[in-house]
């Protein structure tokens, strides 16, 4: 049987998807694995790399783009390892990132989820372990202005978990969520869930995960000494405009489900009002960019 699944969807990658599986299956050569590649209709010939890495992984198409969440279900329904290990195409980890990810939930079973410390393809740290969203999210979050200006803020600081981990030597640190671009998940947690919520097309489905497995006693861990690199973004731009409205829709559905449930809330509109406002900015930024 199988001890872990490598789960990767793809959405024209390109060369990224390839780099993502060697990474993987450098780190799982000593281990019994499997790995899975949902194709969610990419058109650039990527899903073709996985013919190189059978019969370890196989390749699920998707005749449409299925959305992110649904083709991770899919992947997850298709494997039988315990632990299931989740990576963006445009990801690599780094030598010893996996056994370091397991070295945490062997030792904290009440662990779900162990997420590394993802660099920028620079070196940059990313900022992938965070606090939970709220209204302050879109200012002093990962990508957010006034985290850039003021990063000492107590809302800059609670928004992004910076790494003071790896200052007091933590091995691992609980968190509220960590990026799902490259995450190892307990099987057993995720059903105890239901999965991912697939109403998240694309973005916020992780912090959504890691706050449902919160509420069922679950911990989330973010793991310094394990290293990923991450190129942001690379299949989304094939996809510009789609992906900053899913970003902004998830962001609304994330904030109506978890912040402010109730329907009559007034801080609903107000959320809906800033993120269309946001959505609109992003996307003439996003037309200019494409006509120069």
């Amino acid at each position: 049987m199988p001890q872990i699944a490598a789960i990767i969807v793809n959405y024209n990658a390109g060369d990224d998807l390839r780099l993502a599986l060697q990474s993987v299956a450098a780190e799982c050569a000593s281990l019994e694995w499997q790995g899975f590649v949902v194709d969610n209709a990419s058109t650039d010939g990527s899903a073709s790399s996985v013919s190189a890495f059978s019969p370890r992984v196989s390749l699920i198409r998707n005749e449409a783009n299925a959305g992110f969440s649904r083709a991770v279900n899919q992947a997850a329904a298709a494997s039988t390892a315990p632990l299931l290990l989740l990576m963006n195409p445009d990801c690599q980890l780094r030598p010893g990132a996996l056994s370091a990810l397991r070295a945490v939930l062997d030792a904290e079973p009440g662990c779900a989820i162990a997420g590394p410390r993802i660099l920028d393809p620079d070196g940059a740290v990313q900022g992938s372990a965070r606090g939970d969203p709220d209204m302050l999210t879109g200012m002093f979050g990962r990508t957010g202005e006034l985290r850039r200006l003021l990063p000492f803020l107590p809302a800059a600081r609670r928004n992004v978990v910076v790494d003071e981990a790896i200052a007091s030597g933590e091995a691992s640190r609980v968190v509220d969520w960590v990026s799902g671009a490259c995450m190892l998940i307990r099987r057993a947690a995720l059903q105890a869930v239901g999965g991912f919520d697939e109403r998240y097309f694309l973005y916020w489905e992780d912090a959504d995960l890691c706050r449902r497995l919160r509420q069922r006693g679950y911990e989330i861990r973010y793991v310094p000494g394990a290293v990923a690199t991450h190129a942001v973004g690379r299949s989304s731009r094939t996809a510009r405009e789609s992906s900053i409205r899913a970003f902004h829709d998830s962001a609304y559905r994330y904030y109506a489900t978890h912040v402010a449930p109730a329907a009559l809330d007034p801080r609903r509109p107000i959320a809906r009002m800033l993120l269309a406002g946001r959505c609109r900015l992003q996307l003439r930024g996003a037309n200019s960019e494409h006509r120069t």
